[in-house]
């Protein structure tokens, strides 16, 4: 299923202005379609359980159209990237949403801690791990890093009743190697040891075995002085590459 001529226009309305975004979306609702594969569009929707359409894109085949989208465009500032995002959001099929998360990673250094509400948003809405995951490490975990004012935010979001919003606040971290506030990553992964769902116990593991890469000693030590509190899967996660 294509984007019809009304979805294109409801989603133009969404979020600030920007000629930008709106060159853009105009790009991305004709060559998208364009390509679109329904037969490989229902499997991707069912092995992605539903959370969505989709035009049934490859990555390789998306990538190149992205590539034509984005031609000859100027660099954007963050209003633009905050429409091109809040309206890629109103679109139906998931590779919207994809084109707008691979926009936010490649720009994301022009955006300030004022973009984080738009982050939320994105991450609290048509929420699944594929782009959650995405505007973790690479998105929120960038604006925190260049801000560490956002630190108290992250404070909050690890105990938001969205369970995306708290595997994002685990996540933000993944990238920052040395620079990890091991403080926070610890009490974060203990805050929630007991949660309930898969993906944030999943969080909390992923997230120590990245660290572990960097200071496998103190993982260990966390997990043996917490091991009772934590979940087995997240257990077995965090001392998958360096063992007990």
């Amino acid at each position: 299923m294509g984007v019809t001529a009304s979805g294109t226009s409801g989603a133009r309305s969404v979020g600030p202005d920007s000629a930008l975004a709106d060159t853009l979306l105009d790009r991305l609702t004709t060559v998208y379609p364009a390509g679109a594969d329904p037969e490989r569009a229902a499997s991707m929707r069912a092995y992605m359980k539903d959370i969505a359409p989709f035009l049934g894109l490859t990555t390789p085949e998306r990538r190149a159209l992205a590539r034509a989208v984005l031609r000859d465009t100027a660099r954007p500032d963050e209003r633009d990237c905050a429409a091109l995002a809040l309206r890629c959001w109103q679109l139906p099929e998931r590779e919207y949403q994809y084109f707008a998360v691979d926009y936010l990673r490649r720009h994301v250094s022009r955006l300030s801690s004022g973009f984080l509400p738009v982050a939320w948003h994105l991450v609290s809405t048509a929420s699944w791990w594929d782009t959650v995951d995405l505007l973790a490490a690479h998105v929120v975990g960038g604006l925190v890093a260049a801000d560490p004012r956002l630190r108290a935010d992250m404070d909050a979001w690890i105990e938001d009743d969205d369970l995306w919003v708290v595997r994002t606040a685990l996540l933000h971290q993944l990238r920052y190697k040395q620079d990890t506030d091991t403080g926070r990553l610890f009490a974060y992964c203990v805050r929630q040891s007991g949660h309930p769902d898969f993906f944030v116990r999943k969080a909390v593991g992923w997230c120590l075995r990245e660290y572990a890469k960097t200071d496998p000693d103190a993982v260990r030590d966390f997990v043996a002085r917490e091991r009772t509190r934590l979940a087995p899967l997240s257990v077995r996660e965090a001392l998958k590459n360096i063992g007990p």
